[in-house]
């Protein structure tokens, strides 16, 4: 995002000063040059964007709704900002599917904030814990009123966890924050429906536009994702 350099992710900590706003912070990928860009900063323009989509969004589909909000002006390839977008994308299916639990904004500031609390840069690599699992968890729990220390509720929501999880690992190799969101958030479309009676709306499986974008590496064809040679489609992107 600063000088185009190619990114290095490190195995321990070091002491980072973000390019932008000068916040000091203990972080592990920069550029060969330096240059550090705290998780705030990384996705801060496009998520307001994200934001007020979700906000005034009526599709019930919330696959739909998050590549609506990819496809948002300055999102980066990758980033935590996709695991707030698999959450706000769902809550806003949720809300427009009818539930009292989504009604109003302040529902989507809650589950944002829970899941910028989880899900740190680089985080799924250094812990195994992809954030987008932290967003299926977090609308869940809403959903049925889970805390710490509650039944079957916090049941529930683990089982929405360890099954989001389950699918993002199938597609790791490398990692790709689109393709985690879009398995994500159709494992929790299928949860809702079979374990919370909660059926939202379903379109088309999506398919990716940013195959040449991705710094690491597309999985092509091993992606479910990948767009099919025959269907003319063009998976190219823009700058990265």
């Amino acid at each position: 995002m600063v000088c185009g350099g190619v990114l290095e992710y490190g195995r321990t900590a070091e002491t980072l000063t973000c390019t932008y706003c000068g916040t000091v912070a203990s972080g592990h990928i920069r550029c060969p040059a330096g240059h550090y860009v705290c998780d705030r900063c990384h996705d801060r323009d496009a998520l307001e964007t994200v934001t007020a989509l979700c906000r005034t969004t009526t599709l019930t589909d919330p696959l739909a709704i998050a590549e609506l909000a990819m496809a948002a002006p300055g999102l980066p390839m990758l980033g935590c900002g996709h695991a707030v977008i698999a959450g706000i994308a769902l809550a806003a299916a949720l809300r427009n599917h009818g539930l009292a639990a989504f009604a109003g904004d302040e529902t989507l500031r809650e589950i944002r904030q829970r899941i910028e609390n989880q899900a740190h840069g680089g985080y799924c690599g250094l812990t195994g814990v992809c954030g987008v699992v932290a967003a299926v968890g977090a609308c869940v729990s809403v959903l049925t009123g889970a805390t710490c220390g509650t039944d079957r509720e916090q049941r529930l929501t683990m089982t929405a966890v360890t099954r989001a999880a389950r699918a993002i690992t199938d597609l790791t190799g490398p990692s790709c924050c689109k393709a985690y969101v879009r398995a994500g958030l159709a494992v929790a479309r299928d949860f809702l429906a079979a374990e919370c009676g909660v059926t939202l709306g379903a379109g088309a499986t999506p398919v990716c536009r940013d195959v040449d974008r991705h710094p690491h590496g597309c999985r092509r064809e091993r992606c479910p994702y990948y767009p099919d040679p025959r269907s003319g489609a063009n998976g190219g992107g823009g700058e990265r």
